[in-house]
């Protein structure tokens, strides 16, 4: 059975579900006041490779992802104003709940249809938080009840020093920062519950405001998983505090534990820095497509790293990682269908993804296999869509190229070897104008063309 490093224990352990055969993963979404940045997307690839692994494996999967259209702050505590208002003046919109849900529903399209590109599987729920209300007030209700909120001037607060091992995810203990942000705090690690607003919100039995962005995802997860379930993921920026307040507002409601496997991904680093909408150091994957660069290889240029270890990205690594991914899909694109998946490369491919979704060393495997001489090339296309299954690469979805495109492609290869390169550039223009890309590599065999 796969490991895992637990945030929550620190440690690598053997997952053994609640249920047999059955797993229930909760994924923190995006806050949809603006399109996601590609350092965004790396937790919505590995949540993708959780479930793929787990569907491959016979298991009954149940996936959340949420989608927060309110209450999350500026700060990833309770300090400064609510992202979705900030997108609202942005975008010279009113201040009205309808003006907000106009422009979160705008921002919520986009970021499914660059989940779509990453060949993302569409989670069995998507809840979003502006329709979950109702439950978010039950459930700071039911803390009330047992002693741990209090009030002052701006919200409803939950009181940190009434949990004796609040902060225990990671050993982080909260994040310090929070010190002096609000004067009416019993503690500084105390977080908000309810945030009061007058101009704009929800109405609630302690006032018009909205809903903490903490309170939101234990709700959301409690509502379609349970109030114990398997599995959470998310970025390593977010354990400090957003996944210390689940853990113990949950806890304290339910008196139980509210999630088995904590899993949280590193950054995607641009020349050493964190990618951050908020210092304006962010590449999208539309500007990743408008260089002419497939979703999809950036899907590979994320597996090449294990997802605990940061990943700095450049347009060189992902040229190359576009090159890779090329020259596979077209090695197996001429093999006709029907081989057989050599068993002790498939039982490599998966001991590697099970010790700890070591993605970069399951492809090391794949490619060990496709220039092992002794297989068909038939085998190998099976075993590679085999092993697809659950890299989401979308290796069986291509177009082969006809024999005729692949004899101009030769062509073009044997004139690049020859430094005729007016004759390759002609070849070349050819190739486009029939709808085929041409990908070179260092060396004229590593050429490749897709569509």
């Amino acid at each position: 059975m796969i490991s895992f490093h637990n945030t929550l224990s620190g440690k690598v352990e053997s997952f053994h579900p609640i249920k047999d055969k059955e797993v229930g993963m909760y994924h923190c979404g995006p806050t949809v006041y603006d399109f996601v940045h590609i350092g965004n997307l790396r937790s919505f690839v590995l949540a993708d490779l959780l479930r793929r692994y787990f569907e491959y494996k016979d298991f009954k999967v149940t996936q959340v992802i949420n989608i927060t259209d309110i209450g999350h702050l500026s700060g990833d505590g309770d300090d400064g104003e609510d992202k979705m208002t900030k997108a609202l003046k942005r975008e010279g919109k009113p201040m009205t709940l309808e003006a907000m849900k106009e422009v979160a529903d705008f921002y919520t399209e986009r970021f499914k249809e660059d989940i779509e590109k990453l060949n993302i599987l569409k989670p069995h729920h998507l809840p979003k938080a502006s329709e979950h209300i109702e439950e978010d007030i039950e459930l700071i209700k039911e803390l009330e009840k047992k002693g741990f909120t209090y009030k002052t001037s701006d919200g409803i607060y939950f009181d940190t020093s009434k949990d004796p091992k609040y902060g225990k995810l990671g050993g982080t203990g909260g994040d310090e920062s929070r010190i002096g942000v609000n004067s009416e705090k019993k503690n500084p690690k105390d977080f908000a519950l309810w945030k009061f607003n007058n101009e704009i919100g929800f109405p609630s039995p302690y006032g018009t405001g909205f809903p903490g962005w903490h309170i939101e995802c234990s709700a959301m997860s409690q509502k379609y998983l349970g109030k114990t379930f398997d599995i959470h993921t998310g970025g390593v920026d977010l354990a400090p505090i957003h996944h210390n307040n689940e853990i113990a507002q949950s806890e304290g409601a339910c008196g139980c534990e509210f999630v088995h496997y904590w899993l949280h991904n590193e950054f995607v680093n641009l020349s050493g820095d964190k990618m951050a909408k908020s210092d304006g150091n962010t590449i999208k994957l539309k500007n990743i497509e408008e260089k002419d660069f497939s979703p999809l290889a950036y899907r590979y240029f994320l597996l090449l790293s294990h997802y605990r270890t940061p990943t700095n990205f450049t347009w060189e690594a992902l040229d190359a990682a576009q090159t890779a991914y090329t020259k596979l899909r077209n090695n197996i694109s001429v093999a006709k269908d029907g081989g057989k998946v050599v068993k002790n490369y498939k039982d490599e491919f998966i001991k590697a993804l099970e010790e700890d979704l070591n993605t970069a060393k399951a492809l090391g495997i794949m490619w060990k296999m496709m220039s092992d001489e002794e297989i068909s090339l038939i085998d190998k296309k099976a075993t590679v869509l085999d092993f697809d299954k659950i890299l989401g690469l979308d290796l069986d979805k291509f177009e082969q190229p006809t024999e005729e495109i692949l004899q101009i492609f030769e062509k073009r290869k044997i004139a690049r070897k020859n430094k005729d390169y007016k004759e390759s550039d002609k070849l070349r223009e050819e190739l486009e104008e029939r709808g085929w890309k041409v990908q070179d590599g260092e060396k004229d065999e590593d050429s490749t063309i897709y569509r």
